[in-house]
């Protein structure tokens, strides 16, 4: 079972500094269009060779678009031993139409 979390615990999370990795994992075109601050880009398709990128003793969130690749890859994260990814619940989208902040890449 993958665990999400919505944009408004995300924003107050990353507010507190809570040592929350952010992965994007969006197509680059995607990211040129705006991304949510801090956040690694990591494209999907390459989530298997860069996986030694993301920490497995951290909170670690992934997004996408809508959400959905974003929970196939936390589920695949999950397969892997990894325990503690959370999916951002509707995307980027969401987090956009939350009014949070989006910066160029």
């Amino acid at each position: 079972m993958v665990k999400e979390i919505d944009s408004e615990s995300l924003s107050r999370r990353l507010a507190e500094a809570e040592g929350l990795l952010l992965v994007d994992i969006r197509t680059p075109a995607e990211i040129a269009q705006g991304l949510i601050p801090g956040a690694l880009q990591l494209p999907m398709h390459l989530i298997p060779l860069r996986m030694s990128e993301i920490p497995k003793d951290q909170d670690v969130v992934i997004y996408c678009r809508s959400g959905a690749r974003s929970y196939q890859a936390c589920a695949y994260l999950m397969q892997h031993g990894y325990g503690r990814v959370l999916n951002l619940r509707g995307g980027i989208i969401a987090w956009a139409r939350h009014g949070l902040p989006i910066v160029a890449p």
